[in-house]
């Protein structure tokens, strides 16, 4: 049989109609336990759940219980490794769950876990606040500094560097990092193991950026955003290879935070228009930063589709993505009061907080997602309060620009307000 695109297996991969009286699209299994044909088979499930022994050929986990495996979770896993062309995928119950899983499997006490800046809100927190409570040494890098910089700062904490944390495009800024400078910064730093990769990907979602392409070792998605799409589930993902997700999955059985049938189902409704969801997406997006980009009341914007030729942020997107993607960062002229006549005016665009949904959000990051950060690393990577954070929905482009426009036109714009940050991007 030909070999299929993504896009076509979305509708079908990894389900059998047989084993569901029929049905074309899977139930949802909402059971918390399964039934075993015999003793023996229980025995040899948990066996392989809880790594006591090596699969046989061509054997395969039975069901055993809904915190372990269920039919909606398993077929969701496989469909999501089709994208990022992963050996195994985990899915959790948030994109937190899934972030805080990978890092707490593969760090123990003394690590040095070297991240790049800035990074979603949540995670800044969870990095910075709880993982040094349990000994883990933790390290910021800027997207401006080279590969030599970054390694003697590596060098000079006197720590074992154990996995390099990447968000990129950064979360506000859409700031990029070097993936295969992390994977030499990492061959580097190699003694009995190399360090892992981890990339949080919830930017350009599984379509727009494939990380295990250009040297990672795990993909990590927010897939609440682009894969879910509709504003309606909470839900994380970790792909990677077989060896790594396992290790994940069985911190994950532990820890209890997989996600449920329902979860798993809203998901693989949401795989088979993502695609042409996104398409649709960076469209608008494009034609929305052409109509306001020039507009007197935009200081600039964070666009990744008009990064300026001849840059480093060029040369690494021309390597690692597909598309400029759906999210813009707008700085007005002004600052939290500008940004606040803005938002409140908007008639059509939504303001809350998330991204990646069928409709258009708008939020202001300084005092919202990311008002955990500290306000003077806020201010050095350019989370001001002038930016606000547009995801572009798949709404008509002509009635965003509209609505964007009208919402400019009620600003009023004080110039004491203003705060300019430290890294300027380059854009356009």
């Amino acid at each position: 049989m030909k070999n299929l695109s993504p896009e076509s297996l979305m509708m079908s991969y990894g389900f059998k109609p047989s084993l569901s009286e029929g049905a074309i699209k899977p139930p949802i299994f909402q059971t918390s336990t399964f039934v075993f044909e015999r003793a023996e088979d229980g025995k040899a499930f948990f066996e392989q759940a809880y790594g006591l022994r090596e699969k046989n050929e061509g054997e395969e986990l039975g069901l055993i219980y809904s915190r372990l495996n269920n039919p909606d979770l398993e077929i969701l896993e496989n469909r999501l490794t089709l994208w990022d062309q992963a050996e195994d995928a985990a899915v959790f119950e948030s994109g937190m769950g899934a972030i805080t899983t990978a890092l707490m499997q593969f760090l123990s006490p003394g690590d040095l876990l070297l991240h790049s800046n800035p990074i979603y809100g949540g995670t800044d927190h969870f990095v910075k606040h709880v993982l040094p409570r349990f000994g883990v040494n933790v390290m910021g890098f800027d997207p401006n500094q080279t590969q030599e910089e970054i390694e003697t700062m590596v060098k000079e904490s006197g720590h074992p560097l154990k996995m390099i944390y990447v968000e990129t495009p950064a979360n506000p800024t859409n700031h990029l990092v070097d993936l295969e400078m992390c994977r030499s910064i990492a061959e580097n730093f190699t003694t009995d193991e190399r360090p892992l990769i981890a990339v949080d990907n919830t930017y350009m979602g599984p379509i727009w950026q494939h990380p295990l392409k250009h040297g990672a070792d795990l993909v990590l998605y927010s897939a609440t955003k682009y894969i879910g799409g509709h504003s309606d589930v909470i839900a994380g993902a970790c792909l990677g290879s077989k060896a790594l997700i396992a290790q994940i999955k069985e911190m994950r059985t532990f820890l209890g935070n997989m996600a449920g049938p329902w979860t798993g189902w809203l998901l693989l409704r949401s795989l088979e228009t993502l695609k042409i969801r996104m398409e649709k997406q960076a469209d608008n997006a494009a034609h929305v930063y052409e109509a306001i980009k020039a507009h007197p009341k935009v200081k600039t914007i964070h666009y990744l589709g008009a990064l300026k030729e001849g840059t480093k942020q060029k040369e690494i997107f021309d390597r690692q993505f597909s598309s400029g993607g759906a999210m813009l960062s707008i700085i007005l002229n002004g600052g939290e009061k500008e940004s606040f006549q803005f938002l409140n005016n908007l008639k059509l665009i939504k303001l809350a907080v998330s991204l990646g949904s069928t409709e258009s959000l708008a939020q202001h990051p300084a005092s919202m997602t990311h008002a955990g950060v500290d306000p003077d690393e806020r201010l050095r990577y350019g989370i001001t309060d002038g930016l606000v954070r547009l995801s572009v929905g798949v709404e008509n482009p002509k009635d965003l620009i509209w609505d964007i426009e009208q919402a400019l036109e009620q600003v009023t714009i004080d110039s004491k307000n203003e705060s300019k940050p430290s890294l300027e991007p380059e854009m356009a």
